[in-house]
Order: C-alpha cells, then structure tokens, then sequence
C-alpha cells in the first residue's frame, strides 16, 4: 500500500478582526458569518445548521452580540401560527456593512505590507490521517 504524502500548505495571509467588549468578543469573523447566516434563514436554527453548528452555540453567540450593543444585533419572535423565527435588525445590518467594508480595507493592507514576505516562508506538509 502506498504511502500518503501530505498535501503542502502554501503561505497565506489570513486576517482575524474581534471586536472586544471586556471579555466578550462583541464582532469578528464567526458572528459575522452566523449574523448573514440568520439573515438568510431568517432564523436562528437554520443560521447554526448552514454553518454546521448546535442551536445552543448559536444562541449563546447571538446572546454575546445582542448583550455588547446598545440595540440587538437579532430579534427573534416566538413560535406558534406565524412560525417564530430571528431577524438581522438595522442595528446588525449596520454592524454587518461596517465590519465587511473594514475587512476588505485590512485585507488590501495587510496584502500589500506582508506579500512580500511570502516568498521566504517555507511551505509545510499538511498532518497526513493517523499523524
């Protein structure tokens, strides 16, 4: 049986904005990612389930959120004939723009500042299945 090479892993630059209020990370990639998941779900549930993540996990993120801002980020309504659900509010809708627009000014920044340390970076061999 052939042995499994490893794939090799070339340089990236790869840019992580938080936002912190205390201890809690009020806005960064993650809660980005879920808030336009549940904006396009229009729900909390189905947010977690396009990310691959428990209801509980997404619940207490939003929770995060919604505590560190002066207006919650999602509004849920409960269940029952109408069908509950979770809403992005303007509040979030903002907070999605902002951070979207910062990011692609970070990542025009740091591309242009670290590209040309790329080239002297050793690509590394990827942990084979059973490393």
């Amino acid at each position: 049986m052939a042995e499994e090479r490893p794939l090799m892993h070339h340089p990236e630059i790869q840019c992580r904005v938080r936002v912190a209020r205390g201890i809690d990370i009020a806005v960064g990639p993650g809660k980005m990612e879920l808030l336009e998941a549940i904006r396009d779900a229009g729900s909390i549930s189905g947010g977690a389930r396009r990310m691959g993540m428990s209801y509980r996990r997404a619940w207490m993120l939003v929770e995060t959120m919604n505590s560190c801002f002066a207006q919650p980020l999602v509004a849920t309504s409960t269940g029952g004939r109408a069908g509950g659900g979770a809403k992005v509010t303007a509040q979030g809708e903002d907070v999605l723009r902002i951070y979207t627009a910062m990011m692609a000014d970070v990542e025009a920044v740091a591309q242009r500042h670290l590209q040309p340390l790329l080239p002297s970076l050793l690509s590394k061999p990827a942990e084979t299945a059973g490393s």
